[in-house]
This record gives C-alpha cells, sequence and structure tokens, in this order.
C-alpha cells in the first residue's frame, strides 16, 4: 500500500508542478526565485536525512520535488522572476546550507531534519511577502495540491518517526497558510484577477 502512496503523492507532485511550470513560462506566474532556490537546497537534503532515517519509498516524493523545485529556480530566474534578494534570503540560504555540517557533526539525522525544516519554513517568507502584495501571481490550486501531497507522503513513509514526518507536515501546514492568504487577499482586492 505505500508504495501506492508514495506513487499517488508523485503524481500530484507533478499535477501541481506542471501547470506551474506552464505558468512561468507564460509570464503568468513570478515565483521568488530565492524561494525557490532555498526550498531546493532543503528538499534536497531533508530527502537524504529521510532516507538515513528509514523513510523508504515513502521519501520519494521528497527527492522528485528536489529536483524539480532546482528547475523551477533555474525558470524563475530565467523568465525574469522576483530577483529582489534581501539580507534575510541569504540568512534563509546560509541556515539550510548548514544544515549539512551539522548533521555530519550530530551525526543524527534528526537534529538535520529541524533546521531544514526551519530553514524551509523561514523560506516561505518572500512568497508570503509577494503574495500578500500581489496574490493574482501566485496559484492557489499549486498550493492545494501540495496540501494533500504532504499528507500522501506522510501515509507513505514505511518509518514514521520525527525524523521522516517533520519536514512534510510542516510543510503541508505552511502550504495550507499560503492557500488562506491568497484566498484572503484576492477577496479583498477583486480587481487582481482569479487566476487559480
Amino acid at each position: 500500500m505505500k508504495p501506492l502512496l508514495s506513487g499517488a503523492a508523485i503524481a500530484l507532485t507533478f499535477a501541481a508542478f506542471l501547470p506551474y511550470i506552464d505558468s512561468i513560462r507564460s509570464g503568468r506566474t513570478r515565483p521568488h526565485v530565492f524561494s525557490w532556490l532555498i526550498w531546493g537546497v532543503t528538499t534536497l537534503l531533508v530527502f537524504l536525512a529521510q532516507r538515513a532515517g528509514g523513510g523508504g519509498v515513502g521519501t520519494w516524493p521528497t527527492g522528485v520535488s528536489a529536483l524539480i523545485t532546482f528547475s523551477i529556480a533555474w525558470l524563475a530566474f530565467a523568465h525574469g522572476a522576483d530577483r529582489a534578494i534581501t539580507a534575510s534570503d541569504w540568512l534563509f540560504l546560509a541556515g539550510a546550507a548548514s544544515a549539512l555540517p551539522f548533521w555530519f557533526l550530530t551525526a543524527d539525522p534528526l537534529w538535520a531534519v529541524v533546521i531544514l525544516t526551519l530553514v524551509d519554513l523561514l523560506g516561505f517568507g518572500p512568497t508570503l511577502r509577494r503574495a500578500y502584495s500581489h496574490p493574482e501571481q501566485e496559484r492557489i490550486g499549486f498550493f492545494g495540491l501540495f496540501v494533500l501531497r504532504n499528507l500522501l507522503v506522510l501515509l507513505s513513509l514505511e518509518r514514521l518517526t520525527l525524523t521522516t514526518a517533520l519536514f512534510p507536515a510542516a510543510v503541508g501546514l505552511a502550504c495550507i497558510g499560503v492557500v488562506l492568504l491568497l484566498l484572503w487577499r484576492r477577496r479583498r482586492m477583486p480587481q487582481t484577477g482569479q487566476s487559480a
């Protein structure tokens, strides 16, 4: 059953990312480049930590997401997306990069996952700022699919521990927050459009 749930989570990953990538290419969506770079780094390192923590087939959606996330960061940069980089953006990236030596020093993947989850959640900062200012430039459906996808990831983990479950649970909750913010801002700013 767990391989099926993992496969469904991977399918949802593609279902969420492909329209998002298309919307970047067409100029409808302008994601924050640094958010996606931070998320790529954190997701890749969490994948490695989840594998070390015994997550098994439930970790594969995270690995697939890491590869696609780096691709989105590159696409966002190539298609003139939001390139405004603040000092806090650099701190988020440095925090993500610091998790690997910390994991090495502690010999415990849990600490790496805790650091990476915190950094990943902080990486939502530029996107939340952008979603508040320009709610028409982010896709509600994308973040909504990731809520469901992260639930499937949790259900497909072969070993459910804090090391394997913290990241998908926290990211799923953060995606709920983005969806609620976008819905609220679009309701308050109806002239911005209703692209999902």
